[in-house]
């Protein structure tokens, strides 16, 4: 089969590309979260999109809100904030190389030492050493006390 609107080899979808439908057409946000793999399953975006953690142009999303390239999609996932721009819709899962070309992310950085827990300890590790507290004040910038 061939001629413009034929599908390419390997499920592609017709001209707009690989997973994606043709032109400029709108796709559900929980779908393109999920195809470009900012979340790792579809009901994950769906909930993080009913839960008020997804924004399209600054209004919140339900999973259905459609999204166009130019639009700009802001996710709260995970204690992290994203702020993608939309490149390219596309709804099929397609490889992390392809996923990449679909949005610019617009994040900004982390401001400087906004870093997350230095060092994380068991609960069910018991009561800390001597030497533990002593490590443990170090890390916290606590001086070493005469014993």
């Amino acid at each position: 089969m061939s001629g413009p609107g034929a599908a390419v080899a390997g499920g592609a979808g017709p001209v707009g590309g690989p997973g994606g439908p043709a032109g400029g057409a709108a796709v559900r946000v929980d779908r393109w979260l999920w195809s470009v793999r900012v979340t790792k399953s579809r009901s994950a975006a769906t909930e993080a999109c009913g839960g008020g953690h997804v924004k399209v142009n600054g209004t919140t999303a339900k999973p259905a809100t459609p999204v166009r390239p130019g639009d700009e999609v802001v996710a709260q996932l995970g204690g992290r904030r994203r702020v993608l721009e939309v490149v390219r819709c596309i709804d099929k899962r397609v490889g992390a190389p392809v996923a990449a070309t679909c949005f610019v992310d617009r994040t900004p950085a982390p401001p400087p030492g906004a870093v997350g827990p230095l060092a994380v300890r068991d609960r069910s590790a018991g009561r800390p050493t001597k030497r533990d507290r002593r490590q443990i004040d170090r890390l916290r910038g606590r001086p070493d006390l005469p014993d």
